[in-house]
């Protein structure tokens, strides 16, 4: 092989990064879409939940500039495997947790794994791609992380019912009965006719259905319900059409209702299960909330895969690795060769005194910190919220979930190709800031569409769920049309501490989604009305405007330190 030609060895590595971003993202979303799950499995509450979800940004927050610059010091190849296999342990573990306290645990554990893997990995495309592609490699990586977000949804709604197969006995056992009380007076209550038609069904059996106290245990409950599980109508139309249910029962509710079919008695058990379910949602524990101890299993131990494929195919810089030639190495180090030259030397601790008096840095943290607060939403609470307001049953509600990150991933690719073009011609000052204002805007739009369609009668006819999911896509591509600028930023002021900028940028940005969770249960409560939704999406409306007006100061050229401060003298 001559030299003349260069090799291609720097795809191979952001491919490597893309996979690590993918497993990223798809461990730490996943847990979003079984919450509701984990919720009754452990018997917590909405603010029990949010805190959960938020464990894990504030220590991924707090450890980005600590990892980054670890990165920095012994290289990506040994931390980011390191990075890999520590999140994934902890991953598994969260389907080992028996009490709140050991979920927190786990999760902040999570956040401390995750910490180190998007600022090495700024640090890898720093160093394997020329200055001119750092933009489109960033929307890669970035990318592949949306993917796993993506997939996270789609994948976990799959396994948690694959994790409960067919031939499961749907019996209600006492601990199912999460709720006596409150299920056996429901069952007489006058004013709420779903659960009374069980409560009559009950009835014309011969049973009487009592409310002394005495009489409501768990125990009891169950030896009243299990019989109804082998009626063939219990199902009734007038009283049960707006209950929720999975897909596999609206199926079978589909053929009940349209055609003489009877269903086999395994079946009809299981669908008469999930009208139970869908009746006393809060007190009859879930079927399929036995699925998602096995998925976290499943998902922790894909992590030793995923380390060592970048172990394996991935060297800390060009000229190490056996594969890239000089010509590569030549390639991608046009228009930095004295930074080149600076990467050899001994790297000094993170540069904390000039980010804490970068004026230009800070406007980049508080634009990290007011997206995330308007865009995590998509990938926590989305899942609630089609659930909650549009009764959207569990495998459409994946899709749902999964098509803003889908529509996000557009964005970023072209947000990636944009940045380069822009710094081309115009410069990297308004090559990296443009793209960034202009997303903002259009993700206040999106926010301010959902809140209209519910307030503004001549638009009551776009009240569908998939309306809603089209302006939370909107919303996903506004924000991730932004993130290859804002990586790219980092890297232009970063120089060859590329992982403590980034990580310190990070750190507030993720400090952000670390009170988001607070945020929205604080407006939500644990049983919001349609008014206490859109005044959450008024607040993250408001939040990405405050990141519009930071990202119109930012600078990228104007460096955290200049490179002759940075090296060491010899």
């Amino acid at each position: 092989m001559t030299d003349t030609r260069p090799t291609k060895v720097r795809y191979l590595i952001v491919g490597a990064a893309t996979l690590m971003a993918f497993l990223l993202y798809l461990d730490r979303f996943c847990v979003s879409f079984a919450v509701d799950y984990i919720r009754q499995d452990l018997g917590l509450t909405q603010n029990d939940m949010s805190w959960f979800i938020s464990a894990f940004f504030w220590s991924y927050a707090l450890a980005q500039v600590p990892s980054g610059w670890l990165s920095d010091r012994y290289g990506a190849r040994i931390m980011l495997v390191i990075y890999i296999l520590t999140w994934s342990l902890f991953t598994g573990l969260i389907g080992a947790a028996s009490s709140f306290a050991m979920l927190i645990g786990t999760r902040l554990a999570c956040g401390l794994g995750q910490a180190g893997a998007y600022p090495t990995a700024a640090s890898v495309v720093g160093r394997w791609m020329p200055i001119t592609a750092r933009g489109s490699a960033s929307s890669v990586v970035a990318n592949g992380g949306r993917i796993g977000g993506a997939m996270a949804p789609v994948f976990t709604a799959y396994l948690i019912v694959l994790f409960v197969p067919p031939g499961t006995p749907v019996q209600l056992q006492p601990d199912d009965i999460l709720l006596p009380s409150e299920l056996a007076l429901r069952l007489t209550d006058e004013t709420d006719a779903t659960a009374l038609s069980i409560g009559r069904r009950l009835e014309t059996s011969g049973t009487t259905v009592s409310t002394d106290p005495a009489d409501l245990t768990a125990e009891r409950i169950v030896e009243l319900l299990n019989p109804l599980l082998d009626e063939p109508n219990l199902y009734d139309e007038a009283t049960m059409q707006k209950i929720k249910m999975p897909k596999e029962a609206m199926d079978q509710l589909k053929i009940v209702l349209t055609s003489d079919v009877v269903l086999a008695k395994g079946d009809q058990q299981r669908f008469n299960r999930f009208i139970l379910e869908g009746v006393f949602g809060k007190e009859i524990r879930k079927f399929y909330g036995q699925g998602w101890r096995p998925i976290m299993y499943l998902y922790g131990s894909a992590g030793i895969f995923v380390a060592a494929f970048f172990w394996y195919f991935f060297r800390n810089r060009p000229e190490t690795h056996p594969w890239s030639n000089s010509a590569e190495h030549a390639l991608i180090l046009v228009g930095r060769e004295e930074t080149a030259k600076l990467a050899e030397k001994k790297l000094e601790p993170a540069p904390l005194k000039q980010l804490i008096l970068s004026g230009n840095m800070w406007c980049c943290c508080i634009m990290q910190w007011g997206t995330n607060i308007g865009w995590l939403f998509l990938v926590t609470w989305l899942p609630r919220y089609l659930m909650d307001v549009h009764n959207v049953p569990i495998i459409e509600r994946g899709y749902m979930t999964m098509t803003p990150v889908l529509v996000g991933m557009v964005g970023m690719f072209l947000g990636g190709k944009l940045t380069d073009v822009l710094a081309a011609t115009i410069g990297v000052k308004w090559g990296r800031r443009l793209p960034i204002v202009c997303s903002r805007g259009t993700a206040i739009l999106a926010y301010l569409g959902c809140i209209a369609i519910t307030t503004v009668p001549a638009l009551e006819s776009f009240n569908t769920p998939w309306i809603f999911t089209g302006l939370f896509a909107f919303v996903a591509f506004s924000t991730d049309f932004g993130t290859p600028s804002t990586w790219a930023f980092n890297q232009d002021i970063g120089g060859r501490q590329v992982g403590s900028v980034l990580g310190w940028g990070n750190m507030w940005g993720n400090i952000g989604a670390a009170v988001a969770p607070q945020i929205y249960n604080y407006f939500l409560g644990e049983n919001p009305t349609l008014d206490n939704w859109n005044m959450m999406f008024g607040i993250c409306a408001a939040s990405f405007a405050l990141s519009g007006v930071c990202s119109l100061v930012i600078d990228a050229t104007k460096p955290i330190a200049p490179e002759d401060d940075s090296a060491d003298t010899e």
